[in-house]
């Protein structure tokens, strides 16, 4: 297994950093409902886990909010990991969008 980690400045507040985030992934369950099966997010605070499938694969991981930043950490499967430079682009670009 391969590990993924992003981590994503902002200069929002963390109220309004922690509310996007959380909007992200229900907006991603109905975006590509064709692909993800089974999204379940659980929430603490600013910390939250998250787990589903797509194409086959278990994913799973945590997410952060911070101040000044949000974390995203994940375990990829190994067929998966071939494409963690990838998946690390696509996650970084979009919360960057959505952080702004």
């Amino acid at each position: 297994m391969s590990t993924l980690n992003v981590k994503i400045p902002h200069e929002l507040s963390k109220e309004e950093a922690l509310e996007r985030i959380k909007n992200m992934l229900s907006g991603l369950k109905e975006q590509q409902k064709d692909k993800i099966n089974n999204l379940k997010e659980n929430w603490d605070g600013s910390k939250g886990s998250f787990s589903f499938s797509v194409m086959g694969f278990d994913l799973a991981g945590d997410v952060n909010v911070s101040d000044k930043d949000v974390e995203i950490n994940s375990k990829l499967p190994f067929a998966v990991s071939f494409f963690k430079s990838t998946i690390e682009e696509m996650i970084a670009k979009e919360a960057q969008k959505l952080l702004r």
